[in-house]
């Protein structure tokens, strides 16, 4: 497919040096493109469901905000690319007018995927020119590009959980990238517990650095003395669940999650299909067989919730795994690491928690509730988190979609009981015994 791809830009970091905040966003725009790369235009056209979006849509919200909240108001003399992609690529700013209904992003062929690229490389070049200048607003400037950085993480990371869930609606099964070569794996050891003592505990983000406004008004919460396993829950743990009837016994499940299931034919993950006696599963490199060690992933709250109850334990809180969270690396099966799956937990000799950022986004038991003083922001970007506390659960860590240096301990991701299509799994806790 012919493709017009951005121009290279000139702000490349220096060997050894820390990134700008220029090169950090020339390097998220050119990351999108790089993911987008693999597709057709029919591929990026396609919407899976009311959940998910087109590639071609994501592509151009990330740019309508560059362009919608920062150069219109910034770069004088900007003039709007196109005065129809506001209607076309809003997502749910109501203060910026109306808009293609969520459910029907798919239907929009047009403007093509050839119009969408150029209109990525004509904001580029102008993002370049505002940040080249020096005015008095500098510092406001540097503030909305971060946010557009950290937005655009988002909706990459979004883009592969919406190409995973259309392909895996293609009778063919086409699979988004060639099949490492990779052995699967054994069931781990068993897990080890990592206890927590209780009391009052400082939660919330309060460091220098970007946060999003959900993370803000650090607070202290009490926490009674708890634990958590060392690993994430396994595919062959979840296999157990289900040969021991974990779909079929009422009592394991919420109300509204068993109304569910049973409205919805579940028995087993999303992107799990049965052969004979064994699973196999969707992923971005195809319908591969189940590995055993790896984490489970793609289960609603429900099904989280359940299993934990099958197995004699709980979710943890956001708040235990934040505080369980505090002082460790960083570092994981994340999207700089390509794998693109979710991987079996590395054997460790030592009694700590493995698997806390990256593989697979972790459903605790909290509701998504605003922190005490939280007040929404004043303008469009207010309507970014605060709206949406209401009727969702708390997921915590990072997933092996999640773009490298958008995860911390603080991080409060957030969706609706019933959704599964992203790289969700599940951590076990208990109380101290």
């Amino acid at each position: 497919m012919a493709r017009q791809v951005p121009r290279k830009l000139t702000s490349i970091p220096d060997a050894g040096q820390p990134a700008s905040l220029t090169s950090r966003l020339f390097e998220t725009r050119r990351l999108s493109v790089e993911l987008a790369s693999r597709l057709s235009a029919e591929d990026m056209t396609a919407q899976a469901m009311e959940d998910a979006s087109p590639t071609k849509w994501h592509l151009a919200h990330v740019t309508w905000f560059f362009e919608n909240f920062i150069l219109v108001h910034h770069l004088p003399g900007y003039r709007v690319f196109d005065e129809s992609f506001a209607y076309c690529f809003n997502s749910y700013y109501e203060s910026q007018g109306p808009r293609q209904p969520r459910p029907s992003r798919g239907i929009l062929t047009r403007p093509s995927s050839e119009s969408v690229f150029a209109y990525r490389t004509y904001v580029d070049e102008a993002l370049e020119r505002l940040l080249a200048r020096d005015g008095a607003d500098k510092g406001e400037i540097d503030r909305l590009i971060e946010i557009g950085i950290n937005h655009e993480q988002q909706h990459q990371e979004l883009m592969l959980t919406d190409i995973l869930a259309l392909f895996a609606q293609n009778p063919l099964r086409p699979a988004y990238r060639d099949s490492a070569a990779t052995s699967v794996g054994e069931e781990p050891e068993p897990y080890r517990w990592i206890l927590f003592p209780g009391g009052i505990r400082n939660v919330g983000y309060e460091v220098d650095g970007f946060s999003w406004d959900n993370e803000k008004m650090p607070h202290g919460v009490l926490l009674r003395p708890y634990k958590l396993a060392d690993r994430l829950v396994t595919n062959a743990e979840w296999r157990e669940f289900i040969d021991d009837g974990g779909y079929r016994q009422a009592t394991l499940w919420m109300a509204d999650g068993w109304a569910t299931i049973n409205r919805e034919g579940w028995q087993a993950p999303e992107y799990w299909e049965q052969r004979d006696d064994e699973y196999l599963q969707m992923s971005l490199e195809g319908l591969q067989p189940l590995n055993p060690a790896a984490p489970v992933c793609h289960v609603s709250y429900y099904e989280a919730d359940a299993f934990a109850r099958w197995a004699g334990k709980r979710l943890p809180s956001e708040f235990e795994w934040e505080v369980a969270a505090a002082g460790l690396p960083i570092a994981g099966n994340t999207l700089s690491t390509r794998a693109l799956r979710p991987l079996p937990a590395q054997p460790s000799a030592e009694d700590r928690l493995r698997q806390m950022f990256g593989d697979v986004w972790e459903w605790t038991q909290s509701a998504y509730l605003p922190y005490p003083g939280f007040q929404t922001a004043e303008g469009a970007l207010g309507e970014y988190n605060g709206k949406f506390m209401v009727s969702q659960h708390v997921l915590r860590g990072a997933s092996c979609a999640t773009p490298g240096g958008h995860s911390r301990p603080t991080y409060r991701n957030f969706f609706y009981p019933h959704q599964r299509w992203q790289f969700s799994g599940v951590r076990l806790a208990a109380e101290k015994d």
